[in-house]
């Protein structure tokens, strides 16, 4: 189960091993996640971080504009929220695609912590049942949490070069349609997409603000995929990318593999070619 209902979420609330994780983050205001957090969450959250906590250092252009964060990095951030491998974790976001939230389970999934669901609907589905919530900011005994990523999950530059080649593999690019076909670029020092992609918007995933149904879900997927065995994604910083990892999930999909650095990381080398338009 990759997606978990306000009133199941709501009927566990008090539980020993829960911990809820609220990654609200806007791209445009990168202080309103946090903000919003402290003005009001789900009882008992802790805040993740797009930026500090959920990506990397930008060392190197080529691993994107939101690099990984390391196994030592993830594990700090896990045991400083007091979370350890017995925990039933939960991410909630913005009621507009779970887009940060999408990231953080990625990253459980990543270091191999299967029992994590993000909450369907978001804030927006807690609080239109007037679920509770509150301000105060409890601080968590830290945790002891060693992490190891799965790297199965990801796929590098050169490996996605000789797969994109390949009859077996499809390349999903998760950004808005303008973006993929070049005519905008708000972001990232070129605009396209990478040669053999094919556009799959996040947004596709939803339904009125929640996820389409696990069949649904499935019947596009296998659309696009035309028999094709694999599914690559990607987006701008393979922060949106996950969101399509999380329905493919929910689709009881599960051969899929992340190109985290995406199209950030793809341009930041002169030499790799660059597609437009559909």
């Amino acid at each position: 189960m990759s997606l978990i209902s306000a009133p199941v979420l709501a009927g566990k609330l008090f539980a020993p091993n829960l911990k809820i994780l609220d990654a609200r983050y806007s791209l445009a205001d990168a202080a309103l996640g946090r903000h919003e957090f402290l003005h009001c969450h789900i009882r008992g959250a802790q805040y993740l971080d797009l930026n500090a906590d959920l990506s990397g250092p930008k060392t190197d252009p080529r691993q994107g504009r939101h690099p990984l964060p390391s196994p030592a990095r993830w594990q700090a951030v896990l045991e400083r929220l007091g979370i350890t491998p017995e925990h039933e974790v939960v991410i909630y976001d913005q009621a507009d695609g779970a887009m940060a939230a999408a990231r953080a389970w990625f990253l459980f999934i990543l270091a191999g912590h299967e029992n994590v669901t993000v909450l369907n609907g978001g804030m927006n589905a807690w609080l239109a049942l007037d679920l509770p919530t509150e301000s105060v900011v409890a601080e968590p005994e830290p945790s002891r949490y060693p992490v190891h990523f799965r790297t199965e999950r990801l796929i590098a530059e050169d490996e996605l070069k000789v797969r994109l080649q390949s009859a077996d593999a499809l390349l999903l690019d998760a950004r808005a349609p303008e973006r993929f076909r070049g005519e905008v670029e708000p972001l990232d020092r070129k605009a396209g997409h990478i040669p053999g992609a094919v556009n799959r918007p996040y947004a596709q995933n939803l339904d009125n603000g929640l996820f389409k149904t696990p069949d649904a879900l499935r019947a596009e997927f296998k659309t696009l995929a035309a028999g094709r065995s694999e599914m690559l994604l990607s987006c701008g910083s393979g922060v949106t990318a996950c969101h399509n990892a999380l329905a493919l999930s929910h689709a009881g999909l599960s051969t899929w593999r992340l190109f985290a650095p995406s199209w950030s990381g793809w341009v930041a080398d002169e030499r790799n070619p660059i597609a437009l338009g559909d």
